[in-house]
């Protein structure tokens, strides 16, 4: 929810922007540039930080002793990739 919110927020601020700069004004640089970079964010932020998996990685992957507790209330465990070093969290 939030992150569409986000998302709605950052195009039209970018939309605004844009349409002031084709009508001429210069006005338009701050809210494209606001707009472009919340979307990328909201963007980034869901391709970097990965939701929570239901079942354990494939063969390769080892469990570590970290757990912790997310905000649902659910114990996840952190499983690693040696060779690449690549995280996943798996909810036990």
């Amino acid at each position: 929810m939030l992150r569409s919110i986000l998302i709605a927020v950052g195009a039209l601020f970018a939309l605004g922007g844009a349409a002031l700069l084709i009508a001429g004004n210069l006005g338009g640089i701050p809210p494209l540039a606001m707009g472009a970079l919340l979307l990328l964010g909201t963007v980034w932020e869901r391709v970097r930080y990965k939701p929570i998996e239901s079942t354990s990685p494939g063969s390769g992957w080892v469990p570590t002793d970290e757990r912790f507790v997310d905000e649902a209330g659910r114990t996840v465990q952190v499983w690693v990739e040696p060779k690449s070093g690549e995280r996943r969290y798996v909810a036990l």
